[in-house]
């Protein structure tokens, strides 16, 4: 069998692996004849596409008790790990699902994984976009197989509810019917769990004013245990009849248009010393404490953030109980959630005893709605792609807005140039400072260094049939691209590759220490540097038709690129990679932005590109190139001609010329003509100086004023 080897790596015990049933893609594992669980190819179940445009290729291993026995990459093409970090901490990553069970939620991130609570797993640097897909592959699949295969996972008929079904209800009604559902969880339970007396927890408020009545004091002074420890209402918020009581109709018809297909909602409400989230609790994100199941399934909360104090009972209808906290959850659509079956809502406790030593139990609460609320429907499973770039977005609304501002600011800068040209200080501090803005914010923190592998993973997406979510995976990537292709229309390729190209930013970084330090500059005779910068263009289609023939070779021969080792991984790498990235640096001592002159293939695209645009904004006047040669000799790419054409296929807007040809004090034209004007005034002035003229000489018109 093709995969014996690896599935064999994932189940030790094998003894008898089957071949891929008819029926399901699985394989199904024996030890002798116990099954031991299933093993399966991601790709099988999901088609969900990788950054790099093709689906990561996972075999996955799952046991009869639905835990997972390993991980392994069978086949990928993310160039963050082909050619950047290495493989390493692709397979550390995956590693960590090894003895994770489905029961739990997998989250990604820091956190502390506490029993009964999601189990953290950690991310890799620069590369959040590839295990966020890693990880949605793996649970989704995980939870088709389990569905299909394994005993206890079974989905149930699912239900909806009935939306023709409501009646004003107060609070009292809805607790009454079993709507709105009450837990308490008193002092006696916990400590028995916990094997402690609350007294020796110092992190948590026994003293928490819950006004009491009277007689529920005098109970607590004649049995202590009874003191309540936390107390929650549940309520499921898409039944209308829930919803509309509980929210009221504006609030409650927001949410449910807020909502994406199949999504659903509970209102989670607490009080008491213990919260069913922590005091720091991060808003949209997943609750430590609080986690639900079903059918031994887990099933994600998520903080809708929908409420602006979590403590304020102006959110809900009038006669909520008194609380302390309140969060809407979000249950996706994927989930496979039945709310018309029973499910568990479970409550972790972690309390620290001292610095070194904490204790922690877990509380269950079955949770069952009445059966008039819902209608049976027909559960159809899916393997589909997941909408995960709807989720980055959100996750990076941030650094969106500061990327959109910055581009808005530089396109208003550009639209208006000449106005400003004509400030040549103001001028000069501005591109200063948006190439900073570059490379700080672009390309080290927002990672948006756009690369020639884009290029070739458009034209491949083009050729296997476009599908846009794959691009939109990454923003600032989309964003960056979008602008450029429109801006190519208008400016040319000059505007990206002189203004929002990191590598590049840190290339005209290079050239401003090589003139403090009064470097020579190597000056290439002109026929010589026409036929160099030629160069870049094979090198893109060579890189162009690799990538139809073989992609991971096309990935391989972009290290032509020196943008992974500079940009993403800040020269954190193998030496090689290090060492051709500093050698190009280090030649932009001696020629001003020598990669991106000569080798750059993504230059070389953005060109051909730009040769269709509808402007040339860069204002020439007659005397340029004949006889002034300042702006040709001030070009440190050399894009301007000996005749005063600007080359726009080298040009890089960095809008030198422009300042040169608006600056009265450095324009030979301007000079001329202010030099001409002095010598008029000095011959008028002798004019005055010789007395009034009585008579107009030959061939001199009369001043009059």
């Amino acid at each position: 069998m093709e995969y014996q080897a690896i599935i064999e790596q994932l189940f030790p015990k094998a003894t008898r692996i089957e071949p891929k049933q008819q029926d399901y893609p699985v394989y199904p594992v024996y030890q002798l004849n116990e099954l031991l669980g299933y093993a399966y190819e991601s790709t099988d179940l999901s088609d969900l596409p990788g950054f790099a445009g093709k689906p990561i290729k996972l075999m996955i291993g799952l046991d009869t008790a639905g835990r997972f026995s390993g991980v392994k990459v069978l086949d990928h093409h993310e160039p963050v790990f082909l050619h950047g970090l290495g493989q390493q901490p692709l397979f550390d990553f995956v590693d960590q699902y090894q003895g994770q069970s489905l029961t739990d939620p997998i989250v990604i991130g820091e956190g502390n994984s506490e029993e009964g609570g999601p189990v953290y797993i950690d991310g890799v640097s620069k590369a959040t976009v590839s295990v966020v897909i890693v990880n949605d592959t793996v649970l989704a699949t995980a939870l088709q197989v389990a569905r299909n295969r394994l005993e206890g996972f079974a989905q149930s008929p699912a239900a909806r509810p009935k939306t023709d079904l409501f009646e004003p209800l107060s609070i009292d009604e809805l607790i009454a019917r079993g709507y709105l559902q009450h837990w308490q969880l008193n002092r006696a339970s916990v400590e028995q769990e916990l094997g402690q007396s609350l007294d020796n927890y110092g992190d948590i408020d026994l003293e928490h004013d819950l006004n009491l009545t009277p007689e529920q004091l005098q109970r607590i002074d004649q049995d202590p245990g009874q003191a309540l420890f936390s107390e929650l209402w549940v309520a499921y918020l898409n039944a209308p009849i829930i919803g509309r009581n509980l929210l009221g109709e504006q609030h409650y018809r927001q949410l449910i248009q807020s909502l994406k297909k199949d999504e659903q909602v509970f209102a989670v409400l607490s009080r008491g010393p213990f919260g069913h989230v922590k005091e720091d609790f991060k808003p949209g994100t997943v609750p430590g404490r609080l986690s639900l199941q079903q059918q031994g399934l887990a099933i994600e909360l998520r903080d809708l953030n929908a409420l602006e104090d979590s403590s304020d009972p102006n959110a809900f209808a009038d006669g909520i109980p008194e609380f302390d906290q309140a969060h809407l959850f979000r249950i996706k659509g994927h989930a496979g959630f039945n709310p018309g079956a029973e499910s568990q809502l479970v409550l972790n406790v972690d309390l620290a005893r001292n610095h070194l030593i904490s204790d922690q139990g877990s509380f269950s609460y079955s949770h069952k709605l009445p059966d008039e609320l819902f209608e049976l429907v027909e559960v159809e499973i899916a393997a589909a792609p997941l909408p995960l770039w709807m989720r980055i977005w959100k996750d990076r609304t941030a650094t969106i807005a500061t990327l959109l501002l910055g581009l808005g600011l530089l396109s208003w800068v550009f639209v208006r140039q000449r106005r400003y040209s004509y400030q040549s200080r103001f001028m000069h501090y501005f591109r200063w400072g948006y190439l900073w803005f570059t490379l700080l914010f672009i390309g080290f923190y927002a990672q948006g260094q756009l690369s020639v592998v884009n290029i070739y993973t458009l034209l491949l997406a083009l050729w296997d049939g476009f599908d846009i979510k794959l691009f939109l995976l990454d923003p600032v990537i989309f964003i960056l691209w979008s602008y450029t292709f429109i801006s190519l229309f208008l400016w040319g390729r000059g505007l990206f590759c002189g203004w929002l190209c990191p590598f590049g930013a840190l290339q005209e970084m290079v050239a401003w220490v090589a003139a403090k330090l009064k470097i020579k500059q190597w000056k290439m005779p002109e026929p010589l540097h026409r036929r160099l910068i030629l160069i870049k263009y094979p090198l893109l289609l060579g890189l162009v038709v690799t990538a139809f023939g073989s992609l991971t070779l096309a990935e391989q021969l972009a290290e032509v690129e020196p943008f992974k080792t500079s940009i993403t991984l800040v020269f954190v790498r193998h030496w090689p990679f290090v060492l051709y990235a500093l050698l190009l640096l280090g030649m932009g001592l001696f020629v001003h932005k020598f990669y991106c002159r000569y080798l750059c293939p993504l230059g070389a695209g953005l060109a051909v590109l730009g040769r269709l645009r509808l402007f040339n904004w860069l204002d020439r006047i007659e005397p340029c190139g004949s006889p002034c040669q300042l702006c040709k000799r001030r070009c440190g790419i050399n894009a301007i001609h000996q005749d005063g054409r600007i080359d726009y296929d080298e040009c890089i807007q960095c809008l030198e010329c422009v300042v040169i040809l608006n600056d009265p004090k450095q324009c030979v034209a301007s000079l001329q003509q202010a030099k001409k004007q002095r010598r008029r005034n000095q011959s008028l002035a002798v004019d005055i100086s010789s007395g009034p003229v009585n008579e107009p000489q030959p061939g001199i018109k009369p001043v009059v004023g």
